[in-house]
């Protein structure tokens, strides 16, 4: 194995690696929404590729062959669980709010037995 005789020095050592440099990569302008993008890649923001909708993120995208059917019933299943959750949650507030309402008309009954105890606490005296 070949082992150097002399350590390098510095001024060699930075000499050998000035021409390491980074490059800065090429943007350009998205056509469909004027974002800026890398050159040849998908436009992140609207989902177009040389004008044509690639992503899904772009309006007017639809998936090309067998693909369709799979996708559609993976978003029903989505769809059913995430309402079925959502329904879950609308029961849960409203039982909370029936709650809610049994406690404020309580506390509405016994500020009016207090008031009607306040009324005829005032009127012993008078008499």
């Amino acid at each position: 194995m070949a082992v150097p005789k002399k350590r390098t020095g510095h001024s060699a050592q930075g000499k050998r690696r000035s021409n390491w440099k980074a490059a800065k990569p090429e943007l350009t302008t998205c056509p469909n929404c004027g974002a800026k993008v890398l050159t040849h890649t998908v436009c992140t923001a609207c989902g177009t590729y040389k004008g044509k909708v690639v992503s899904r993120k772009a309006e007017g995208f639809v998936e090309a062959g067998n693909e369709a059917p799979k996708a559609e019933v993976k978003e029903a299943k989505k769809t059913r669980k995430s309402t079925k959750k959502a329904e879950a949650k609308v029961e849960e507030t409203k039982v909370e709010e029936a709650v809610v309402e049994e406690k404020v008309e309580e506390v509405k009954a016994e500020e009016e037995v207090k008031a009607e105890e306040a009324e005829t606490t005032e009127e012993k005296p008078e008499a």
